[in-house]
């Protein structure tokens, strides 16, 4: 079992990174260390480490002096210890992209990187830099360095975001890919000395089209539009963006379409996948008796029990199938065929239904037809 001490550990990074690690707990000791942390839980912890994440740093402080304190000064100090104490632990370090800059975080963060460096050169340790572009993800702070967070905190509120330049390109990582490559480095054999490494993918977004991806997902309640989530980006995203959400926040009310039959819900749609609807259908009740030139759907009773009938619109025999929502078993409803579906259960007929395209009132494709012929 490996000892691991995370710095920053309350950090945006640090508490996915920790939270994996305890996860893990079967094989990794872990030693969190914070602003909180005394100088004594950091001394101990550095003498009992098996592996070092350094992850603590400053970035938006309120007097410019404390990017060398808790940046150079810091890991200077960290690194000092480690080599009084004749420890070569392997050390991962989270730096910026920033290091090339003359800003004062940048100057800090490459004076914190020459620390580890010498670390490096004079123990032996085997030592990896993380030059890191922006990165997003669950519990980072918004109105603090990412852009992400803010703009997803602000929509999730119905606020507004402030974009200076909408055409303006920025570099996106994605936390659960940076805990994911860090893991790799703790888990790796690699040999002692210094790489420089970078996380991928890297996503290439405008800020304009990150704002109007992320007001989707939260119009999406209303319209019930689904964005594209073909990429992965989006998809990371989205997840992202739920964070930010008020707990009670979380459910949204759907509108249900109620005649005496029941209630019909439209649950979600997506132009490329079609759209999702929900009914309950009362005792003895049947919908339907109507067919399709087109469009096809499939049915799915997830509670009650229920007759579907089928007949071609040519006249010929009825077909039944009977289904329940015990062993949920889909049934597919092809055009140019009448079709119908019977509540004969005793309670509520509850109906999943799909069709690949979304229904459109001024494009109609149902032909009312009635299953059974009236005699």
């Amino acid at each position: 079992m490996k000892t691991v001490l995370v710095t920053g550990a309350k950090g945006f990074i640090g508490q996915n990174l920790a939270g994996t690690l305890l996860e893990r707990r079967s094989d990794y000791t872990l030693l969190p260390i914070d602003i909180d942390s005394t100088a004594n839980d950091l001394a101990n912890a550095l003498a009992t480490s098996d592996f070092i994440f350094h992850l603590a740093g400053i970035n938006r402080p309120e007097n410019e002096r404390e990017f060398q304190i808790g940046n150079a000064d810091f890991t200077t100090h960290i690194c000092r210890q480690l080599l009084k104490l004749k420890r070569a632990v392997p050390l991962v370090m989270s730096s910026s992209v920033q290091v090339v800059l003359d800003n004062p975080y940048g100057v800090s963060k490459r004076k914190a990187e020459d620390a580890v460096l010498a670390y490096a050169e004079r123990s032996g340790a085997r030592v990896v830099i993380y030059r890191l572009k922006n990165v997003f993800g669950k519990w980072c702070r918004p109105n603090y360095n990412s852009v992400v967070a803010t703009f997803c905190h602000n929509i999730a509120h119905d606020r507004p975001v402030t974009i200076s330049d909408p055409n303006r390109e920025i570099e996106l990582i994605y936390i659960d890919d940076v805990v994911q490559d860090f893991l790799r480095q703790l888990e790796s054999g690699m040999p002692s000395g210094v790489a420089y490494r970078e996380i991928e993918p890297v996503y290439k977004v405008n800020l304009g089209g990150l704002a109007e991806l992320i007001r989707s997902f939260r119009e999406m309640r209303r319209s019930l539009y689904l964005p594209d989530f073909s990429g992965e980006f989006a998809r990371k995203l989205y997840g992202t963006f739920l964070t930010y959400l008020d707990t009670a926040d979380f459910g949204y009310d759907l509108e249900q379409k109620r005649d005496p039959r029941g209630c019909l819900v439209e649950f979600v749609k997506s132009h490329p996948f079609g759209q999702i609807f929900i009914s309950r259908t009362h005792p003895g009740i049947t919908r339907g008796n109507h067919y399709h030139h087109t469009k096809a759907e499939k049915f799915l009773v997830v509670e009650g029990e229920a007759i579907i009938r089928f007949r071609p619109v040519q006249d010929g025999a009825v077909i039944e199938y009977r289904v329940n929502g015990r062993d949920l078993r889909v049934v597919d409803i092809p055009p140019g065929y009448t079709h119908s579906i019977e509540n004969v259960g005793g309670s509520e007929l509850v109906t999943l239904f799909w069709s690949p395209e979304v229904f459109n009132p001024s494009r109609l494709d149902t032909i009312g037809m009635p299953v059974i012929p009236e005699k």
